[in-house]
């Protein structure tokens, strides 16, 4: 068995409390950084370690995985994943922070716009492929992070950095200046940057007033919880249902090994199973199909521990 209790996992049925594994979909609300919202589960959750995947600003809502116990040990898979998110743009000021919570610093006329000459700019947009990161954002230079080097008055060069565009769409074009667009973006994307570099292709200025992240990849049908919904189940004695760590990682192979093989895996040994084409990182499963970490499989068909989500072998 992993760490989680069945009564946290889905399905499981209640068993006596010991640290919840897994990973919780968080509908974050308005008002709170992605660091509020993770204390706020960790209070409500008994002080559980846990770590959340893609930080949203406080204006921002919408899903923010929270890896909870040794779950946290695969969050750093989550974090290469897609976001899908809904946006809004109000054309004609600037603001210095990307968004409505900044001090407007620029103004300009917005042209006339249709929906055929948004949709021309959004394929621009779309295919540029690079983006500069904004000074309001974690991103360290010399050990100091890039907004609080901004709120200090002092911009730094930053180099372009690569990012994909799988969908960018006009959802509304609105009366005044407003657009309602929705993109399904690479990890490091910042909507900020991309609503200003909407406005300069539609030569005139913007800012970000509304934004709801829809989903992270692979949880696009997955249901999510509240703060309030949390606290409701708490206050009954009942856990919120968390995904299965093995949830984020689909996408990666699966190996079974048998029971010798786990026990070797799990003392920091590989071990060998069928050959494959290529090397790659796959998903663990004991002799009991059990989940327990992730590793490394070559054409020979070795398999190497790389990441591990518990440290004793399986009896």
């Amino acid at each position: 068995m992993l760490i989680a209790p069945a009564s946290v996992v889905a399905g499981g049925a209640d068993v006596a409390p010991v640290v919840p594994c897994g990973i919780l979909l968080l509908d974050k609300p308005l008002g709170l950084s992605s660091n509020a919202a993770l204390q706020r589960v960790r209070a409500l959750l008994g002080g559980v370690k846990a770590g959340h995947v893609g930080s949203l600003d406080p204006l921002a809502t919408g899903m923010l995985p929270i890896c909870l116990g040794e779950a946290t040990k695969i969050a750093g898979e989550l974090g290469t994943a897609c976001k899908r998110y809904r946006f809004r743009v109000t054309l004609g000021a600037r603001t210095a922070s990307g968004d409505a919570e900044g001090e407007v610093i620029e103004r300009a006329p917005v042209p006339t716009l249709d929906s055929a000459a948004v949709e021309a700019a959004l394929e621009r947009v779309r295919t540029v492929g690079q983006q500069i990161p904004p000074m309001y954002s974690a991103l360290k230079r010399e050990g100091q992070p890039l907004y609080a080097l901004a709120r200090a008055g002092v911009t730094v060069e930053r180099a372009p950095r690569p990012i994909e565009l799988t969908e960018l769409r006009l959802i509304a074009l609105g009366e005044g200046g407003a657009l309602e667009l929705e993109t399904l973006c690479s990890k490091g994307t910042y909507i900020r940057v991309l609503a200003e570099d909407i406005a300069g292709v539609l030569a005139t200025v913007g800012h970000v007033t509304e934004l709801r992240r829809i989903y992270v990849e692979p949880f696009e049908q997955q249901a999510m919880h509240t703060l309030e919904s949390i606290a409701t189940q708490r206050a009954r004695g009942e856990w919120p249902t968390l995904l299965a760590p093995d949830a984020a990682l689909a996408a990666l192979p699966a190996v079974h090994l048998g029971a010798d093989q786990a026990r070797r895996v799990l003392l920091g040994q590989s071990v060998m199973t069928e050959p494959r084409l290529s090397e790659a990182r796959v998903r663990l499963y004991d002799q009991t199909g059990a989940f327990f970490g992730i590793g490394v499989g070559e054409p020979s068909g070795a398999v190497h521990p790389r990441r591990l989500l518990r440290s004793s072998p399986v009896a």
